[in-house]
């Protein structure tokens, strides 16, 4: 019956601070008052508040603090996404999951987003902490059957729209730290990301982008070797968020990012995000490549996303991939 629970809540959210009387509520769905009076029972049992007037109704007063899958069901047709979206409750990796389903021949595009990840990961195989708690561990599934070439500013760009949109909705600006980290104003990683594809000889046949966001959390909250370094966008916003919101919201950012992208309408604002959200242009770095790691200072990034490396006096390198690190002065 999550189904009924989900266009309960979608009532009570495009009723904002406007009572919506049982009466009401029992016409629009086709059942009767004493199945949504059920219905609401259940959700407060589930940790939602309602403001109930006999004479006005019900408003939507609360939620929980972790994802649920009727009130993100209801943000997500609030929002009109239409792809599939599925919320477990624990997984692997969202990635791995996404993965088994293209496989199995699952349509594309979906979404995969989990409470809790055993074994979350990030770039170079490095762990992800993703305990149970408000925070979103999503991926996102597409069969794109695109050029290669053509995905080399993917990751990137993605990044860049989701820092926008952040900024927009949540009134938090955060930077990206070239190629996958999105990081607070005081440099604690809110966000990573992984993409990861199945390529045949000239075509992506399959695409996994990979986003870990950190929604909700004190650095108290995270283990004691992350608290120096890890950071949330409540901490940043510092405000209460709703992470089945800020959830839904993100997944149908990504999903217009993602157009954006294979309509070639990206590098409209590519440049113009990079020069608002970028983080490394002007600092000395030291980047690990598979060789000996080179050292320089970030000039930028070039039309496809590659970072521009100064390695002493007029010398530029481009540089497409590597694990960047700031150089002490």
């Amino acid at each position: 019956m999550t189904d009924l629970d989900s266009s309960i809540l979608l009532a009570l959210l495009v009723a904002a601070d406007e009572p919506v009387s049982g009466d009401r509520l029992a016409k629009e769905l086709g059942v009767s008052r004493v199945a949504i009076w059920s219905r609401l029972e259940r959700l407060r049992a589930a940790g939602f508040t309602f403001a109930a007037s006999t004479r006005k109704g019900y408003r939507l007063k609360g939620v929980p603090r972790a994802l649920h899958p009727a009130l993100l069901d209801a943000h997500l047709r609030r929002l009109k996404v239409t792809a599939r979206v599925d919320l477990l409750a624990t997984v692997d990796s969202t990635n791995s999951e996404a993965e088994r389903r293209l496989a199995v021949g699952q349509e594309a595009p979906f979404a995969v987003l989990a409470q809790a990840q055993t074994a979350g990961r990030g770039r170079l195989g490095r762990r992800w902490h993703s305990g149970k708690t408000g925070n979103l561990y999503l991926s996102l599934a597409f069969r794109p059957f695109i050029d290669p070439e053509r995905l080399k500013p993917f990751t990137l760009w993605m990044g860049l729209a989701l820092c926008a949109h952040l900024e927009t909705a949540v009134g938090v600006k955060l930077g990206l730290k070239w190629p996958n980290d999105l990081l607070a104003a005081d440099g604690r990683k809110v966000a990573g990301m992984l993409t990861e594809a199945r390529l045949d000889a000239d075509s992506v046949r399959e695409l996994v982008f990979g986003v870990g966001l950190n929604i909700t959390g004190a650095p108290k909250d995270f283990p004691a070797e992350l608290r120096a370094i890890a950071g949330s966008l409540e901490v940043s916003a510092g405000v209460r968020l709703d992470p089945n919101r800020v959830a839904a919201e993100t997944i149908a950012a990504l999903f217009d990012a993602w157009e954006a992208f294979v309509e070639d309408r990206w590098r409209r604002e590519f440049k113009t995000r990079w020069a608002r959200y970028d983080t490394l242009t002007g600092q000395s770095v030291r980047i690990g490549l598979r060789g000996e790691p080179l050292a320089g200072v970030v000039d930028g990034i070039d039309d496809e996303g590659s970072l521009i490396l100064r390695t002493g006096g007029r010398r530029r390198q481009v540089v497409a991939s590597g694990e960047v690190t700031l150089r002490k002065p």
